[in-house]
């Protein structure tokens, strides 16, 4: 009988074992599923033949196929656009068949589709495994429509850019930037308009698609638009752009609409070209597929607009240069009432920068009147003046404007007056004829670079501030720590030997009360010290938590019954509304620890004849929460402590005023213990006073021992 009880003792050892091994392995999926889940990409396997075995929840909103429907379908055709299909097959292949020699996994840039047939540019980090045999394909997807787009968007700003750079006239620029815009976002053509007078706007330059016959809408010949007739008369006249996302569905009729539809376009565009308030010209785009307006795509071509109208003003402004020399007694009159040194120089063939002419306020810019007797360099003298450290962006400035292009620097400059200045320089090359001559305006900006060496200094003396008060905090927790904990022993001590006083029957009368006074003074000793060791580990991230699945419901109950004395004593009625069973993923002794402060607060506050409720439910929204409810009559919070009721050590003025004693621990407690659980603890004033406060926790799903379900 003996051995047959060790041999059946051995059994159940074992099976025990087992059926911890299994617990463990099954727990430890469901932390890497729920690891999975919270990632940023798709994750998805596949068996041998293709067909899909594993699918986060990521994959699920990514594609919108749920796990359950994914499930054991083949992936090329669930995911996978049909000319993606062979790439994503072949590179499958070849690692397939390189698996044996450890091959790594490949990186594909492919196109992907949705349930709803949207197709979108995904990357895909592809790997081939072997497990018990067989051959598993994992990867992780991502999307990268945003990245591609961003990228378009950067081509097409330096697209414009370099043709704006190198456009010789307003027709050029015109017709290169239509073009550059339109291909680079793939669109089927763009046209350039151009203000006149009150004329209208003529057309100046466009721009097809190679292989679309547009001609029915664009034609070849030159065409003008009255204010307000089509789509570049509106533009004009009203100033705003207009965007017809789908000329199919579009009510509003204008001028070539139909020819736009014959042609087969969806979408037209048009964007005034502004200078300050003036329109100078029209963009229209046209593009056969429906294209919606998003804040990139406006902030692009409002950047376009405003790259075409400076370019546009500028070429005006070239191209009126000699009529302007008429007027330049005027614009020096002008002049001198501008804070800035303005200043023109002609580039001669020595690459020399020959004066021709300077404003009168150089005094203020660099400390000197330019002399008579400068010469025929201006560079040479300035330089001068400019700080050894800034000497090699000087040069590299003056270096781009003898060779015809625009430049800015800052430098600091020693005027003769002995002053240190910073400089600001911002200078336009431009030709006349076969000459070259550089406008510039010269600020001084001292002011500026002093206050930005106040701000940091400021800001140098508030970080250190911050981390002297950071360290502060971090010593007081330390020193609370240490002393609650050295404090422990010694009340314990105290309890002990109180208890063993109050045992003696022979201890009697006054000197009795004197050992309960004790007893009571050090249980709350006692639980402060508790509180202060629980709110250290806490904030050091050593809190002992240990949830299972629980039932709330015999909590609740419990809690509730023990409290009853204390609510009695008060003349308090303390109630419990439970519907159900409750069950959620916690600490059994931690969540009493939250009930137990909570229900405290609710009676020690509460005046007699009052009433305290404890009500929990699963939320109404369907959510897998379930919420606690202490709710009481007592004295309330003023709305504006609200903020304030969990931090440690505080205390409403409502309490104080009662004369009620507390530590202001509690709460703080009660909300990192639920904080810790993962879930919320709120406060606010109840519908007949006093104060609700709310506790959600995640539910456990009824079906299962070990908490929420963690499938996807």
């Amino acid at each position: 009988m003996r051995q047959t009880g060790r041999v059946h003792g051995s059994r159940r050892s074992r099976a025990a074992e087992a059926g911890n091994a299994l617990l463990s392995a099954r727990q430890e999926v469901l932390r890497l599923r729920e690891i999975l889940d919270r990632g940023p990409d798709a994750f998805i396997s596949a068996d041998a033949a293709g067909r899909v075995r594993g699918w986060n929840s990521v994959a699920g909103r990514l594609f919108g196929w749920s796990a359950a429907e994914a499930a054991g379908r083949p992936l090329g055709e669930l995911i996978l656009s049909s000319r993606a299909r062979y790439e994503y097959g072949e590179s499958l292949r070849r690692m397939r068949e390189g698996v044996a020699r450890d091959s790594p996994g490949v990186r594909l840039e492919l196109t992907a589709v949705d349930r709803a047939g949207r197709e979108f540019p995904v990357e895909m980090a592809l790997r081939v495994d072997v497990e018990g045999g067989e051959q598993v394909c994992r990867m992780f997807v991502h999307d990268i429509a945003d990245r591609r787009r961003a990228d378009t968007l950067r081509e097409t700003r330096y697209a414009v850019a370099q043709v704006l750079a190198e456009a010789g006239s307003a027709e050029q620029a015109a017709a290169g930037v239509v073009a550059a815009v339109a291909d680079t976002l793939g669109w089927t053509c763009g046209e350039y308009w151009q203000a006149g007078s009150d004329a209208g706007v003529t057309r100046i330059g466009s721009w097809v698609r190679p292989g679309r016959d547009l001609s029915a809408f664009t034609g070849d010949r030159t065409v003008t638009f009255r204010p307000g007739q089509g789509l570049p008369g509106t533009v004009w006249v009203t100033g705003c752009p207009v965007w017809f996302s789908d000329l199919t569905a579009d009510p509003e009729e204008f001028s070539r609409k139909q020819a736009a539809l014959r042609c087969g376009l969806r979408t037209a565009i048009g964007l005034p070209v502004r200078s300050g308030h003036r329109v100078l010209g029209v963009l229209v785009f046209c593009t056969d597929a429906v294209q919606r307006a998003d804040d990139d795509l406006a902030a692009l071509l409002d950047d376009v607009c405003a790259c075409v109208g400076r370019y546009m003003e500028r070429r005006r402004a070239e191209e009126l240069a000699l009529a302007l020399a008429t007027d330049r007694r005027q614009f020096n009159e002008i002049v001198t009432h501008v804070n800035e040194d303005v200043w023109t120089v002609e580039i001669t063939s020595e690459g020399k920068a020959r004066p021709v002419y300077a404003s009168s306020f150089g005094s203020s810019v660099l400390g000197e009147e330019l002399p008579a007797d400068i010469g025929d360099d201006l560079i040479d003298h300035v330089s001068r003046h400019v700080h050894p450290d800034d000497a090699a962006d000087f040069s590299a400035f003056c270096a781009a404007l003898v060779s015809g292009r625009p430049g800015t620097v800052e430098f600091r400059a020693l005027g003769r007056d002995g002053i240190t200045r910073w400089i600001w320089i911002r200078a336009m090359p431009r030709r006349e004829v076969d000459r070259l001559f550089v406008d510039g305006i010269s600020t001084d900006v001292t002011e500026r670079h002093r206050m930005a060496e106040e701000r940091e200094r400021l800001l140098a003396q508030e970080q250190r501030q911050v981390r002297h008060l950071q360290e502060l905090d971090r010593m007081k927790d330390e020193l609370m720590a240490v002393v609650s904990h050295e404090l422990r022993n010694p009340i314990g001590a105290i309890r002990g030997y109180t208890e063993m006083l109050l045992d003696d029957p022979g201890l009697t009368g006054e000197r009795r009360s004197f050992a309960d006074v004790i007893d009571r003074k050090s249980e709350q000793l006692q639980r402060l010290t508790d509180d202060l060791l629980d709110l250290a580990r806490m904030d050091s991230g050593h809190i002992s938590v240990e949830p299972r699945r629980v039932s709330l419901t015999p909590l609740i109950h419990q809690a509730v019954q023990d409290h009853g004395p204390a609510a009695a004593a008060r003349r308090l009625t303390v109630t419990a509304d439970v519907a159900g069973e409750l069950p959620v993923h916690a600490d059994p002794a931690r969540f009493r620890q939250v009930l137990d402060n909570l229900l405290s607060n609710a009676i020690k506050y509460t005046p007699p004849d009052g009433a305290v409720t404890v009500t929990a439910r699963r939320d109404d929204d369907g959510c897998q929460v379930v919420v606690v409810t202490v709710a009481d009559t007592g004295i309330g919070i003023p709305a504006e402590e609200y903020p304030q009721l969990f931090t440690r050590f505080f205390r409403a003025s409502t309490a104080k005023d009662a004369g009620t004693k507390g530590t202001g621990l509690g709460l703080a407690v009660a909300k990192a213990i639920v904080d810790a659980h993962g879930g919320s603890i709120t406060a606010c004033p109840g519908e007949n006073g006093g104060t609700v406060f709310t506790v959600r926790l995640p539910a456990a799903d009824p079906e299962t021992q070990d908490g929420p379900d963690l499938r996807t």
